[in-house]
């Protein structure tokens, strides 16, 4: 028996990706890369390269549940594990723990975002891989570090200790940073005892569901009371009482950032969380006057470093324009300089204040 599981987390709304992320088709649907492949089935087929489809399980948004099903050709519909609200994403690993604990008290799991740019897969793979063999012995917490090569504001920061190597290319963890001023993170780069948090876990179930127990027990009981629920006809309405009375956590903070026994593997596989349109732009193909364009019929004049994403077969005329963010809807049209785009969530909620939810 292969006892190692994948949990994907494709929940989110993607809010600083709109109005192309929208509240019922948010960016882990779009092919927001122009790939043909959204970026949800980029996520799963990476996955499925090496680890057992019947052992991927996407954690979603029970409103998503039809919209995975018709993405991910040949899913069962037991592998989706639904949340029935919104509660970050402790109570979702939390879920996901319980539930494979129940099936496989032997497992060892990822748990990954859905929504994250890899571009060397293979490498991907070997460090996936040393991380659960790793776990498979020790029960450690891991999380995959990033090389930074650039003092980016918009990640966190894990600091670890070089020279104290545990085993295997794996270390132990100082401290977790949120998002830096761009002076500290500067510090940080310089140091060279610093990484880029990916939010990519690896553990053993056992090791996990401890962690939840000593550091936030309230939502490690909850969830334990399913135990013998978990995987039968009354897992749905189990969760949908359980989830009401979760708290909204995050994992990083309510486990992460706590444990003694967290660990970091530092790694570099052309990693990027595509948490905004600049830093799509960043990864997208650019042509020679630097604008990622991302629709068929699409003439520039006298522009550049511009990103502009529009329908396939829209005209769109583009002129006079340097570092601009183009976006075109049906609905909604979007044009800011590239650099002000940390204003979208401000944008969206004075949309949503002045025509309610339809837009966003």
């Amino acid at each position: 028996m292969n006892h190692h599981y994948v949990g994907i987390m494709a929940g989110g709304i993607g809010s600083r990706f709109w109005p192309a992320s929208r509240s019922h088709f948010p960016k882990q649907f779009l092919d927001i890369l122009g790939t043909g492949k959204s970026l949800l089935q980029m996520t799963y087929d990476r996955f499925a390269s090496f680890i057992p489809k019947e052992n991927i399980f996407i954690i979603s948004s029970k409103q998503y549940e039809n919209l995975i099903l018709e993405q991910l050709d040949g899913l069962s519909k037991k592998n989706i594990l639904s949340e029935p609200m919104r509660r970050n994403t402790a109570p979702c690993v939390a879920y996901f723990a319980h539930k494979i604990h129940a099936a496989d008290p032997k497992a060892s799991m990822v748990i990954a975002p859905s929504d994250h740019l890899i571009l060397e897969e293979k490498v991907f793979e070997n460090e996936i891989t040393k991380a659960l063999n790793y776990v498979d012995q020790n029960d450690d917490l891991i999380t995959l570090g990033i090389k930074p090569t650039r003092p980016a504001t918009g990640y966190g920061y894990i600091q670890y200790l070089k020279n104290q190597e545990a085993s295997n290319g794996v270390f132990n963890v100082k401290t977790f940073t949120e998002k830096p001023p761009l002076e500290l993170a500067k510090t940080f780069i310089e140091s060279g005892d610093f990484l880029w948090n990916a939010g990519i876990f690896v553990w053993n179930v056992k090791s996990i569901v401890n962690a939840f127990s000593e550091h936030l027990n309230e939502v490690h009981e909850l969830f334990a009371k399913g135990e013998s629920i978990y995987n039968t006809e009354g897992e749905t309405e189990f969760i949908e009482k359980t989830y009401s009375l979760c708290p909204n956590i995050s994992i990083d903070y309510a486990i992460m950032e706590k444990a003694a026994n967290v660990r970091v593997i530092p790694a570099s596989f052309g990693w990027s969380d595509l948490g905004t349109w600049k830093s799509l732009y960043k990864n997208s193909n650019r042509d020679y006057m630097d604008n990622a364009v991302n629709g068929n019929k699409v003439m520039t004049y006298d522009t550049s470093n511009c990103l502009i994403n529009v329908p396939k077969d829209k005209l769109v005329i583009v002129m006079n324009m340097d570092g601009y963010c183009v976006v075109d809807r049906e609905d909604v049209l979007l044009i800011c300089k590239t650099d002000d785009e940390q204003r979208i969530k401000e944008v969206t909620a004075d949309v949503r204040q002045k025509y309610g939810d339809d837009f966003i």
